[in-house]
């Protein structure tokens, strides 16, 4: 049980810091453009990074979520609605999974 609060703890504090510190250390507006484009790209970079794995594994098959992620590329990339990416890639998966 103690164990458990003191991870709560130490969670709060990384938190806490991580929210915290940028804040209060940098009160100026960052010029680096190498920086400022790091930072503009980080939460894309992140969703990614938790999104891909997530395609890949969260179906029976692999290969439907393999082929949904690429229909899904090339629709975002023709610029269709989003609404209608997600669907047409459950869809997608559907149909792909009832057939293999």
């Amino acid at each position: 049980m103690t164990n458990t609060w003191i991870s709560i703890l130490i969670m709060w504090l990384v938190t806490l810091a991580i929210r915290v510190l940028p804040v209060t250390l940098i009160r100026k507006p960052i010029k680096n453009q190498f920086l400022r484009s790091f930072l503009y790209y980080v939460p894309y970079v992140t969703l990614a990074v938790m999104t891909f794995p997530a395609i890949l594994s969260v179906t029976d098959n692999p290969a439907a979520g393999l082929l949904a992620l690429i229909a899904g590329i090339i629709m975002a990339w023709l610029g269709a609605d989003m609404f209608l990416v997600a669907g047409a890639l459950c869809g997608i998966v559907l149909v792909i999974s009832l057939l293999l």
